[in-house]
């Protein structure tokens, strides 16, 4: 019987950050569709000299689906690697549906997504005791639409911990929405190719980062982090926040948090 196309999450750039499941289907691999405007041709390190490796870059969805297809006809073990984790805009959807059309067998190998390697990149953490403990991932809508309920500025009324993807090139279009509920002072990042040699990071305010980012020229590949948890300071975050778990006088399971906790 034939395996399962298996759909790898490479990560954000760095090869070390693909998981060591993924990194073995990448060495067992005798075919790959990945995608080349993200995906570093590093990541093809961990492939056998004779796997057959095609960049998706170019490719439509019909075509690209035509090339897993042909290998899984053929017995072959197929990898389509995507960039981050392949279920977050990763146009992930419609590539099953067609391998549901003709009953090809997949399987989903998570990665980790830029936003959670920008947080680690930058010490920071996306989360913070009475500061924010909701994330929300996000982009702007463009040709790709967002439904109405989900406009930024809407989402940006919880004033959460905002991750928005996608939408670098319009950097004072997003200022502008989350100025509708967001402070000026608002601490804000942009990380930019994070996990590829050239990542550069932009740490500033909703007041100041759109300046930031046309004087670094940023446009694509960058990933906008918003919130009060970015202007916390380690180790303890700002006023002191931390959170219950290891406090000695909190018990759980695992821990009495009494007297002799």
């Amino acid at each position: 019987m034939n395996e399962p196309v298996r759909f790898v999450g490479a990560g954000p750039g760095d090869p070390e950050l693909i998981t060591v499941k993924g990194m073995r289907l990448l060495q067992e691999a005798d075919r790959v569709v990945y995608a080349g405007s993200l995906v570093p041709k590093t990541l093809l390190q961990y492939c056998r000299k004779d796997v057959l490796a095609f960049d998706s870059a170019p490719l439509t969805l019909e075509q690209t689906h035509a090339l897993l297809k042909e290998g899984y006809e053929a017995g072959e073990k197929v990898v389509r690697l995507h960039t981050g984790d392949p279920g977050l805009y990763g146009a992930l959807h419609e590539q099953m549906a067609l391998l549901d059309s003709d009953n090809i067998p997949y399987a989903v190998v998570p990665g980790v997504t830029a936003a959670f390697a920008a947080a680690a990149a930058m010490n920071r953490v996306l989360t913070i005791p009475e500061i924010s403990q909701t994330v929300i991932l996000t982009r702007l809508g463009g040709r790709t639409p967002v439904p109405g309920k989900e406009s930024l500025a809407d989402l940006a009324s919880h004033r959460a911990t905002m991750l928005i993807y996608l939408s670098v090139q319009r950097i004072e279009e997003v200022v502008g929405q989350l100025g509708e509920h967001y402070a000026p002072d608002t601490p804000v990042m942009v990380a930019y190719r994070v996990g590829w040699p050239d990542q550069k990071f932009l740490r500033g305010t909703l007041g100041d980062i759109a300046g930031q980012v046309r004087a670094e020229q940023i446009g694509r590949q960058a990933l906008i982090l918003v919130g009060e948890v970015f202007g916390a300071n380690a180790p303890e975050g700002e006023g002191g926040k931390r959170s219950k778990l290891y406090d000695k006088s909190f018990s759980h399971q695992f821990r009495d948090g009494g007297k002799n906790g």
